[in-house]
């Protein structure tokens, strides 16, 4: 369950709610569509993936989306991909996978690495005029991601660095890594109002100790965010100017209106059938 803490203060913002999510097996969901989304949309899910054993997170079976657009972060370990655009291969620990899944996708993925796997893969609102487009993905090798300081520019724009990612929504992600005792601080983009923070690796002071699994949200202002970090850390971040229409939610779809999410599983179900047509295994 999303806990409700006594607000504290870190450098003038305010962490209004903090959360552990819900953990089954190695995968924790920090924040879904009917919680913490309807705060930070555009924003409106994130799981964080965590396996000492590689063969204990498996896998994500073949599995659609619409209405949205997915952002997995690979912060260490390997997995492979396929999805129903076409495009397949492997990615290594610090690449990204963007899939704008617009009017209906398929993707999959499991690990490949016996090493250590974890990551997290984030669920954006696509704008109305992109929620039922055509599929995109893109695949980025930590060669093509752009960093400014310990930030690495994984959508948007930050300190004058833009992500390699074409997106329209006025939103920025952002994965950090942070020495020990190292201070930062992140002053969001005017309009920027929205933003939030979660820990894969070591901790933060704020002034509360935040660890791996710690998930903070800030209240709704542009005031910067500092963090001191008491041991080196990997978190990720984000910030955006709010959604400005309703989450209509499918089982794998998010979208603006209730008309634009039976479109976005009619193209869902005309992708499956494709698939089906081709051979794909997995789909049900």
């Amino acid at each position: 369950m999303t806990a409700v803490l006594k607000p504290a203060v870190a450098a003038g913002r305010k962490v209004v709610h903090r959360t552990r999510g819900h953990t089954h097996g190695p995968i924790t969901r920090l924040m879904s569509p009917s919680d913490l989304g309807e705060l930070l949309k555009p924003f409106v899910f994130l799981d964080l993936f965590v396996s000492d054993d590689p063969a204990q997170l498996g896998g994500f079976p073949m599995h659609p989306h619409s209405g949205i657009a997915t952002l997995t972060y690979l912060v260490a370990g390997g997995m492979e991909y396929a999805d129903s655009t076409g495009q397949s291969g492997r990615l290594q620990a610090g690449s990204v996978e963007w899939m704008r899944a617009g009017g209906g996708v398929w993707h999959t993925g499991k690990p490949t690495d016996d090493v250590p796997a974890h990551g997290f893969q984030l669920w954006i609102a696509l704008p109305e005029a992109l929620e039922n487009a055509p599929a995109e993905s893109q695949y980025l090798s930590p060669a093509a991601l752009t960093h400014s300081g310990p930030a690495t520019v994984l959508l948007g724009q930050y300190a004058g660095v833009r992500s390699a990612i074409a997106h329209p929504a006025d939103a920025t992600y952002l994965a950090v890594q942070l020495r020990a005792g190292e201070t930062w601080t992140y002053q969001p983009p005017a309009g920027h109002s929205v933003g939030w923070l979660a820990v894969d690796v070591g901790e933060l002071d704020l002034p509360e100790p935040v660890v791996r699994g710690d998930m903070l949200v800030f209240d709704q202002s542009e005031d910067p965010i500092t963090l001191r970090a008491q041991t080196d850390a990997v978190l990720v971040l984000g910030s955006a100017v709010p959604h400005p229409h309703p989450l209509v939610m499918g089982r794998y779809s998010v979208h603006t209106s209730a008309e634009a999410l039976r479109r976005g599983e009619d193209g869902i179900r005309q992708v499956a059938q494709r698939l089906r047509a081709e051979g794909v295994l997995g789909l049900r």
